[in-house]
């Protein structure tokens, strides 16, 4: 069968070189027991002009007893564990909770009109779709208020708010439909499984798709990260060559039946990750207006997803900075979009701005955040090489970012 990507000996020593600054490397708290994936840094300022401000960090925590771990500094790089938005039974009464069954994601905080907002994802209790919730505080350190309901369900994840000078905010999202193509392809090859010879190459992934497709009966009735990870070998396989899979699979549903070409399609529906932005209302409960596309994968690097963004406002211009590729691997990377306002339209660096090196793999779900002297420094996860993988450990990193006419660079 196909070697998994994190074991191949041609992918163990990156080649991109930057100097991460290595900020945290070991859990603050007994009740943190993933580190601190998905980072978000807010910075809080003090009434009185002569003290420093506050920054506070929170991280993913997954299905840990206590979601959300909330950090302080005073200098972004000394933190201190000040509590949690969810403390073990305060999670929201929609939200699944458990060992192997919750996933509770990319939390964001952010001050608006006075309150705090916590926006974060975690899976309905009964659909187990992934949605954006949110929670409130008249603290930074809690105690934070969930509402009773999501605002935004339906497969959503990684929601980033863009706060305008004026008040006005944004949402933005991604729909997880990179959780969706595996099974929709599965489907597909379980009932049609002359096509995997037509679909994959090689014999070693020939036969490690017969063998997904002979667990698929079982493997889909599982919990969804525990499905994923059945179907991981398969998902590395595909964006292994993702651009030529797509086209592949176009062309065989030409010379297919009716009810196959339908099948094909909706796999390449759901191989585009898009992400959205649309406006909230005064009250960050829900949306209003209308929603934006704002990018999706179409550059061979991002494979078959883009997620995890942040947006930050510099020299008059609006930076998307994101990650893609699979989480999972040491092909994911940091890319950066620029566009002349909020809802775009963006325009992409064509190669990632960061990349794993020898030493930290799979960097991503950046967020951008004003030092004491006001420079800009971008704070992101990764994994220690070869360690990649759901529920292992990410740790803390950061890099210094420089605005130019030109665009970014790392400083």
């Amino acid at each position: 069968m196909r070697l998994p990507q994190n074991r191949r000996a041609e992918n163990l020593k990156p080649t991109f070189k930057i100097n991460y600054q290595e900020v945290l490397q070991e859990n603050l708290h007994s009740g943190m027991l993933y580190g601190y994936g998905d980072p978000a840094v807010l910075r809080v300022n003090s009434k009185s002009a002569a003290e420093d401000p506050r920054y506070y960090l929170l991280a993913t925590s997954n299905d840990a007893p206590d979601s959300f771990p909330i950090l302080r500094s005073r200098n972004l790089l000394d933190w201190k564990f000040v509590n949690y938005v969810f403390p073990a039974g305060k999670k929201p009464a929609w939200a699944a909770d458990g060992e192997l069954i919750s996933d509770f994601w990319a939390p964001e905080m952010h001050l608006v009109q006075n309150e705090f907002r916590v926006y974060f994802v975690a899976r309905d209790k009964h659909t187990r779709e992934l949605c954006i919730g949110l929670a409130k505080s008249e603290s930074p350190e809690g105690p934070f208020v969930p509402e009773a309901e999501p605002v935004l369900n339906g497969n959503v994840i990684d929601p980033h708010v863009l706060v305008q000078d004026d008040g006005q905010a944004y949402l933005f999202w991604k729909e997880d439909n990179n959780d969706v193509w595996p099974g929709r392809l599965n489907d597909l090859l379980y009932e049609n499984p002359g096509l995997i010879t037509e679909l994959f190459t090689t014999p070693e992934d020939q036969l490690t798709a017969s063998f997904i497709i002979t667990l698929w009966p079982w493997a889909k009735m599982l919990e969804p990260m525990e499905r994923f990870l059945i179907q991981q070998i398969l998902i590395e396989a595909v964006i292994a060559v993702y651009a030529q899979f797509y086209d592949h699979l176009a062309a065989l549903a030409t010379r297919q039946p009716a009810p196959v070409q339908e099948a094909i399609r909706e796999v390449m529906q759901f191989m585009k990750t898009p992400m959205f932005a649309q406006p909230l209302s005064a009250d960050g409960t829900r949306l209003v207006g209308e929603r934006t596309k704002i990018i999706q994968n179409d550059l061979a690097w991002e494979a078959h997803l883009v997620e995890g963004m942040w947006v930050t406002r510099q020299n008059h211009q609006y930076y998307l900075f994101y990650a893609g590729n699979d989480f999972s691997t040491d092909q994911y990377g940091i890319g950066v979009a620029v566009a002349d306002s909020p809802l775009g339209p963006y325009r992409k660096m064509q190669k990632p701005f960061l990349q794993s090196t020898k030493t930290w793999w799979a960097p991503g779900h950046p967020s951008v955040v004003n030092g004491l002297n006001g420079e800009p420094i971008l704070f992101l996860h990764a994994y220690f090489p070869g360690k990649a993988g759901y529920k292992q450990f990410r740790a803390l990193l950061a890099v210094p970012l420089q605005f130019t006419e030109a665009g970014v660079l790392p400083a």
